[in-house]
């Protein structure tokens, strides 16, 4: 059976209030109340995760699902969540078990122990565990747990994040993260402010510190008509990839589909989802995806335009890079991890 679980990274106020110290929020919480997430919960002075080992999804996908596509291509990993989220986007693709009581529908979830989750990875054959659909930095301490295991056990771990976590949040990540998807979701704070309930800044800010920890980060962008589509913003997104964290970053660009409370918009033009990528190849970038679209997204050599890694939906059909992670037409150092079976990176 499990326990409440008191949280990490929060500090202790006058009056039993608490100050979590967890994500970007810095949420300062009354005793008997929860935070912006609705999973922490100050009791008499004290943070309490209400999510710990409370999982609502576990299932075994394509890492490109993730999506990671210079990350160990065509390996599986074992994919969790628990219920919650520090964001309420207003077009959220898993809002099922992202968004509403998350606290309730986490206390209807079985107890499952750390170590269960990664002997279930293990007997899967997955290369990795992803913490993923929901927001994994609001079980944060659950992550935590499983993913010190997980190396033990000779496994990767990975982040599907909003980003929104605190530089605390993201030097204990380092010493167990390996890659992570980081979703910026606009390039401006407008955006966020009205339509997530946030500010794009610390998004930012954690990427580079990820980047600089060494963890393997490749960025996501649904595209959304009339709300993160113009130019400005995709110029200003590409150049900051580009320059803070590399031209070798993978940027994906996702068609977007109506969903939850944003059905006023069309569903992404393939057009746009070309002028993207094609602003993102003009910043520089290396390698560009498009992502939620029929074709296949496959990776060509940056230098001679060699097809690399052949890719159809989530499926990796070919890899071609060599053992030593280098295009075998030119030589060119293809930037990942994994990419031809070897352990070195870019």
């Amino acid at each position: 059976m499990s326990k409440d679980f008191e949280a990490l990274l929060y500090e202790k106020l006058p009056d039993n209030k608490v100050r979590c110290q967890l994500c970007a929020h810095g949420c300062v919480i009354a005793e008997g109340r929860r935070g912006i997430c609705k999973v922490r919960e100050n009791r008499a002075g004290a943070l309490y995760s209400l999510t710990y080992g409370r999982l609502i999804a576990a299932h075994v996908d394509p890492i490109e699902k993730k999506p990671l596509f210079h990350f160990y291509p065509g390996s599986r990993s074992f994919s969790i969540a628990a219920p919650g989220c520090n964001f309420d986007c207003q077009w959220c693709q898993n809002w099922e078990i992202s968004q509403g009581d998350s606290a309730a529908a986490a206390a209807r979830c079985p107890y499952t122990p750390p170590q269960d989750v990664v002997a279930s990875a293990l007997r899967s054959g997955s290369l990795s565990i992803s913490y993923t659909y929901t927001e994994p930095t609001v079980f944060f301490e659950y992550s935590q747990d499983v993913g010190l295991l997980a190396h033990e056990a000779g496994l990767k771990n990975v982040y599907v994040s909003n980003g929104y976590m605190s530089p605390a949040a993201v030097d204990l990540l380092a010493n167990w993260l390996d890659a992570a998807n980081v979703d910026i979701k606009a390039f401006s704070d407008e955006v966020y402010r009205k339509h997530i309930g946030a500010h794009l800044q610390p998004v930012l800010d954690a990427c580079v510190r990820l980047k600089q920890a060494g963890v393997w980060l490749e960025i996501t962008t649904l595209l959304i008509p009339g709300l993160n589509d113009d130019e400005e913003q995709l110029r200003g997104l590409t150049k900051f990839i580009a320059s803070e964290l590399g031209a070798e970053t993978p940027w994906h660009v996702s068609r977007f589909f109506p969903q939850y409370k944003y059905q006023n918009a069309d569903v992404t033009a393939l057009a746009s989802i070309e002028k993207a990528l094609a602003i993102g190849r003009a910043e520089g970038l290396k390698y560009t995806y498009a992502g939620n679209v029929a074709d296949s997204a496959d990776t060509v050599c940056p230098e001679c335009g060699n097809v690399l890694i052949r890719r159809t939906g989530m499926n990796v059909l070919s890899n071609s890079v060599s053992p030593e992670g280098l295009c075998p037409n030119c030589g060119t150092r293809i930037a990942g991890v994994g990419l031809g079976g070897q352990e070195g990176s870019v």
